[in-house]
């Protein structure tokens, strides 16, 4: 905005200087030269002509004379390639975009042959136009158009579109937004070209009565009827012009633009102003094509509901490992048979016997040691047999794995002393051997043709980090397992618990050397089921930031789609840049307009994905599935559109707003 300022500042100082009867417009000796094919075309040769305040001027010439260049450099579409042109007293023929923009934006009012409307837009919207740039704001920009519309005869066609509007009628909304902003100079472009001879002549008696209002009016035409309606006529042929009988010797009464006296009084943001128009026009711009813009918006939907629903499930899974690492407690060692490194099935590793697990409980900070051994057995109830885990141990499994019993009660250490043939069920099994309703405390199973007394269901444990169900047991003292069913003495595993959590490492390392002692070889492992436990979950977490990476390429792919479908409308929509440059947008407004409009389809992509994968991550939660649903990865993958589009929005709107006004507007 500083550029503008300065430039408004400029043309300020120069109008204050300005007297009423000096030229409002004079050029001097101006020529333009157009390089084509790496051949330098000089279209405009040494031009020079003076336009008084309030003169109402007729530039006159064939097709490719060059009366439309010069238009162009007086209505600060173009610069010279040499000479001088001062407006309002100050040289502006070598001044930079921007601030030819906002000349363009508070002095000129352009009427073209093609009237050059919005199609997407109202009659009133397409007049607002001009006073959004300027920052005025909704209310008095609103008045002022529906006063500009209805002077000109459509007050009943505010919200009509250009395709419901006649050809005069359209010309006429054009009329109205060149007088948006004051209209001090017209710039009438063949006016009535495109229209019969009534709308024609309509359109001439409103350039006379603005003409008598001060307005200045300078017409290009080829047609002598049209030129004659001037009272001024100035001839161009082959670049040069060929009659200029000079302007009335008659100094002119200045024009005081309508908006001129309230604009200070009454402006918004013009940043605020342009963000909400464009998102206007994104939305538009979605909806009058809409597979195109499901297309658009698929890439970025899959993108942001892949994040959503991959970092829900990957929490989801992290989560359940952590549960398991409560339930176990904090407190366990794992004694595993077997050197580190050594393959080969579990059960086939003999290296730990019982007698190892009553020689590590006498260590100092155990507080169990419970030795376990496994194997798979028939479990049978009267007609009833179920293939089902085996598991002998010692009467303080309950308190070492941390496993309630739900009803009945656990073997003692009497009984496992004696050998006694009971068993404790897990629920799965249970429900397994015995039918609803029926209670298996105090019956008879057989296992393995061992017939056994159930003393005790245990509490629903669940599955472990592999997805087996852990109620699926059948536990007995380990004496009775190894003499009446196994029939081995080696234990698959000794599971130790500390009193003091902070000498962990001290009793890990006190069993290692207690074990050495007795084997006199390194044929088990120590393992920190804790420890263990959380590499797990960090395996888990790099595994749901890789999910999430792959959902992040996705969302990636469907930037590019958001890229190419903008270049796309900025090829589609290259004669509204061009209108909206002329009637004086800046550069920044349309790198602005199209940046917005890229995130305004990737915000609404991502609000779609972002519903979209909670669905599916609820859906599956209700199916079972572990899902924890938070707030940072949803505001993540939102995040992630609005970069997105920020990202893949910047080339299309560059390439947008580097266009060339006068070449955008002659694109078909």
């Amino acid at each position: 905005m500083d550029d503008i300022d300065s430039n408004k500042a400029m043309s300020g100082a120069a109008a204050q200087e300005w007297r009423a009867d000096a030229p409002l417009i004079e050029l001097r000796d101006i020529t333009k030269r157009f390089v084509q094919g790496g051949v330098a075309v000089e279209v405009l040769h040494d031009i020079s002509l003076t336009i008084l305040e309030g003169e109402f001027v007729a530039i006159m010439g064939a097709s490719g004379s060059g009366k439309t260049t010069l238009m162009n450099i007086i209505g600060c579409m173009a610069q010279p390639t040499s000479g001088e042109y001062r407006l309002m007293g100050a040289d502006v023929s070598h001044l930079y975009a921007d601030a030819l923009a906002a000349l363009r934006r508070d002095t000129f009012g352009f009427i073209f042959q093609r009237y050059n409307l919005l199609g997407n837009a109202s009659a009133l919207e397409n007049v607002e136009v001009p006073a959004i740039y300027t920052g005025l704001a909704k209310e008095p920009r609103q008045s002022r158009a529906r006063d500009l519309l209805t002077r000109l005869g459509l007050a009943d066609h505010f919200d009509y579109r250009p395709g419901h509007l006649s050809g005069g009628q359209q010309q006429r909304v054009s009329i109205a937004r060149a007088l948006m902003n004051g209209g001090r100079v017209i710039l009438a472009d063949e006016p009535t070209g495109a229209l019969d001879s009534a709308s024609g002549g309509e359109v001439m008696a409103l350039l006379h009565e603005l003409h008598r209002e001060g307005h200045t009016i300078i017409l290009i035409t080829h047609d002598p009827k049209v030129a004659a309606e001037a009272e001024r006529l100035v001839r161009i042929a082959d670049g040069r012009i060929t009659e200029n009988p000079g302007p009335a010797a008659a100094s002119r009464q200045r024009l005081e633009p309508a908006t001129d006296a309230s604009r200070d009084a009454t402006t918004a943001s013009p940043l605020l102003l342009d963000i909400r128009s464009s998102i206007r026009t994104a939305l538009r711009a979605l909806q009058a094509s809409p597979v195109r813009t499901f297309l658009t918006l698929l890439g970025v939907m899959i993108g942001v509901g892949s994040v959503v629903a991959m970092l829900a499930f990957g929490n989801g899974a992290r989560q359940e490992v952590l549960a398991q690492i409560a339930s176990l407690g904090t407190n366990l060692l794992l004694v595993k048979p077997g050197a580190p490194g050594v393959r080969g099935a579990a059960s086939q590793i003999t290296t730990l016997v019982p007698a190892d697990a009553t020689a590590i409980a006498n260590l100092p900070n155990v507080l169990y040691a419970v030795p376990q051994i496994i194997g798979g057995v028939t479990a049978r109830y009267g007609n009833v047999a179920y293939s089902t885990t085996l598991t002998g141990t010692s009467a303080q499994f309950t308190a070492a794995e941390n496993w309630p019993v739900d009803k009945g009660t656990f073997f003692t250490a009497a009984e496992e002393q004696s050998y006694a043939p009971v068993t404790v069920l897990g629920q799965t099994t249970a429900r397994a051997l015995f039918p609803a309703g029926l209670d298996p405390i105090g019956k008879f199973i057989l296992i393995n043709n061992t017939p056994l007394r159930v003393i005790g269901v245990l509490s629903p444990k669940g599955a472990d980090q592999n997805g087996n169900d852990r109620d699926d047991v059948v536990v007995t003292p380990i004496t009775t397992a190894q003499a009446r069913i196994i029939g081995a003495s080696s234990l698959r595993f000794i599971t130790v618990e500390v009193r003091d959590v902070s000498q962990i490492e001290a009793t890990q390392t006190a069993i290692r050397e207690l074990l050495l002692k007795r084997h006199r070889i390194l044929d088990f492992q120590v393992q920190n089921m804790t420890a263990l436990l959380q590499n797990q979950a960090a395996t888990q977490q790099t595994l749901t930031l890789m999910l999430g990476a792959v959902a992040l390429i996705s969302l990636i792919v469907g930037g590019f789609g958001v890229m190419n479908i903008m270049l796309v409308s900025v090829t589609e929509r290259t004669r509204e840049i061009g209108v909206r440059m002329a009637v004086g947008a800046r550069k920044f407004h349309i790198l602005l307009q199209f940046v917005t409009e890229a995130l305004v389809v990737c915000g609404l992509g991502g609000i779609i994905g972002v519903t979209g994968g909670l669905l599916v991550a609820g859906g599956a939660a209700l199916l079972g599935t572990a899902v924890v649903f938070t707030l940072p990865p949803v505001l993540l993958a939102f995040a992630s559109a609005f970069i997105t589009g920020l990202v893949f929005g910047y080339l299309p709107a560059k390439r947008a707003a580097g266009l060339d006004p006068v070449v955008a507007l002659s694109t078909e």
